[in-house]
């Protein structure tokens, strides 16, 4: 019985190593094995040519800076933003932690449109003269990732007991003097956890780069976009991959040693502890917490709501005034035929691709998560597990560009000629948002007693009944928030869909950045309609999936 236990659980495991290995290791390793292969023999004189270019040390030096730059301001933005949406309560404080979700499941380039909208000359903060800089670019990082931030921080802030803190205040320190002894230490995990992901996604960040800096500021994954579509130089962009490749293995050791701290945290603290009241008044002058419910609301108006507030303003104007003509124009092809499809068929591709990624996606993503979770006593298993984990969080941090280049020069013989099949973009898509459902649905197995199913065990329930009774009901719990994440980073996906899609069945995030690079006022203001358009049906699943998942779960 042991051993035909063991067998399941390997296969189940095998299932999405298999997907991995064909459709993320190949098609990665062929784009850097061709890179270094002249003539069917290694060649390494790619590296001394490619680190020879002070273009390549500029782009490097731009990554790690823009990359830091936005980790630390997203940490000390969102921490404040922790403790006021997870330790006090306040009358909307439901809304606005959904509120405060959107921005890390919105479409990339929806967001550089909207930042774009914002700082162009014409627009609310034309007049800052930051369109087009490296300012532009770090803002809407900190944009996407304060989510990040605020979520995991919070998710272990609301656990912490304040009674520890409480004898330190009683004990006469002043409320800065006890958050930094007792409360930032304890929330060192969950911190440093929360800055290795930001960390990882602001590195590798694509659209909002290409749309806000171009090439004057591009970074190490926009310049493998280029090197490989605009140059055709695989030799440059498989140099700029493992480069890639050796910052996303720094960071995720990083990740996996923090996450292994914060669930450790997380246990250790056990349940959720009451919120207490937001005071931001007391005896006439301002209260303890004045300062984070300050800085938070500024940041949620300020860096949230304007700039998607402005985009849904300025989609509504047209050159003869206030109008609906920008959506009404969603049905042409835009000014000079500038599209091959309306904005609304690009829509309709975009669902139904969106589906078929979401499926693929939730079904590889819960059998890892599912073996991932388990406790194997064996080491040998155990380091299996581990490396099981770690190998599929890396599609999170290798470029979409080079899965979605690397799909063109793989997938195009038999028996995988995939080039004009309909599933291509899904199974790239997948890719991309398997890691989300692990990270979603993980951490929910993982919280599971195991004496429930020990007890389940002795009780006489078979091994598939103790998995349906005991963790089929957390599995189906966190399910709805990993559906919403897989369905909206598949509608979003730009970086490979870039590649894959073709030129009469386009996803609308490659539309819009199609309206955007051409000229003219009407494919603009297609552009702005458009991206709301795709906000709000991101929003719209992100909603329903926070609904149908109940509690907060997960990871981010």
């Amino acid at each position: 019985m042991r051993s035909l236990r063991g067998a399941v659980w390997t296969l189940a495991g095998a299932l999405p190593l298999a997907f991995l290995a064909v459709f993320f290791a190949w098609p990665v390793a062929a784009l850097i094995v061709r890179g270094f292969v002249t003539d069917g023999a290694l060649d390494l004189s790619g590296f001394g040519e490619t680190f020879a270019e002070p273009r390549t040390w500029r782009i490097i030096r731009l990554t790690l800076v823009q990359a830091v730059l936005g980790t630390a301001l997203a940490v000390v933005l969102g921490i404040p933003g922790a403790y006021v949406l997870y330790r006090r309560t306040f009358r909307g404080r439901g809304l606005v932690r959904a509120f405060v979700t959107i921005p890390f499941v919105l479409p990339t380039v929806v967001v550089g449109v909207a930042f774009r909208s914002l700082l162009v000359e014409g627009g609310p903060l034309g007049f800052l003269g930051l369109d087009g800089t490296f300012e532009a670019i770090v803002a809407a990082l900190v944009f996407f990732n304060y989510t990040v931030v605020v979520r995991t921080v919070g998710g272990l802030w609301e656990r912490l007991d304040p009674r520890a803190e409480q004898a330190a205040r009683a004990l006469g320190a002043p409320p800065w003097r006890a958050f930094l002894s007792v409360t930032l230490p304890a929330l060192t995990p969950a911190i440093v956890s929360a800055a290795s992901v930001v960390f990882l996604f602001c590195s590798t960040a694509f659209g909002v780069v290409l749309v806000l800096g171009g090439i004057q500021f591009g970074t190490i994954e926009t310049e493998i976009w280029i090197q490989t579509t605009q140059f055709l130089n695989l030799r440059g962009a498989a140099v700029l991959s493992v480069v890639q490749l050796v910052v996303v293995g720094l960071a995720l050791a990083v990740f996996s040693r923090a996450r292994a701290g914060r669930e450790r945290a997380l246990h250790l603290h056990g349940e959720r502890h009451e919120a207490r009241r937001l005071r931001l008044w007391s005896r006439g002058r301002p209260g303890a917490d004045a300062l984070p419910a300050l800085v938070t609301a500024a940041v949620v108006l300020g860096l949230l709501a304007l700039p998607l507030g402005n985009l849904l303003l300025r989609s509504f104007r047209t050159r003869a005034g206030w109008g609906l003509d920008n959506y009404v124009n969603l049905g042409t092809t835009g000014g000079a035929n500038t599209l091959s499809v309306t904005v609304w068929e690009a829509a309709a591709n975009s669902l139904r691709i969106a589906v078929d990624a979401t499926v693929l996606a939730v079904v590889l993503g819960a059998l890892v998560a599912l073996v991932v979770s388990r406790r194997p006593r064996n080491r040998v298993a155990r380091r299996a597990v581990w490396w099981l984990d770690a190998l599929f969080m890396l599609p999170l941090g290798v470029s979409a560009v080079t899965v979605g280049f690397g799909f063109l020069i793989t997938l195009n013989a038999p028996p995988l000629d995939l080039r004009g099949s309909l599933v291509l973009i899904p199974i790239a898509q997948a890719v991309v948002a398997i890691p989300l459902v692990v990270r979603t649905v993980l951490p929910v197995l993982r919280a599971i007693d195991p004496r429930l199913r020990e007890a389940a065990a002795v009780l006489g329930a078979a091994p598939g009944r103790v998995l349906l009774a005991v963790d089929g009901p957390f599995l189906l719990r966190s399910l709805g928030l990993a559906i919403g994440f897989a369905f909206a980073v598949s509608l979003g996906e730009f970086g490979a869909t870039s590649f894959l899609a073709r030129p009469d069945r386009p996803t609308l995030p490659v539309v819009i950045f199609r309206l955007i690079g051409r000229p003219g006022p009407e494919n603009y203001g297609m552009a702005l309609a458009a991206s709301v358009v795709l906000a709000l049906i991101t929003a719209t699943i992100m909603a329903l999936a926070e609904r149908l998942g109940g509690t907060r779960t997960g990871e981010f």
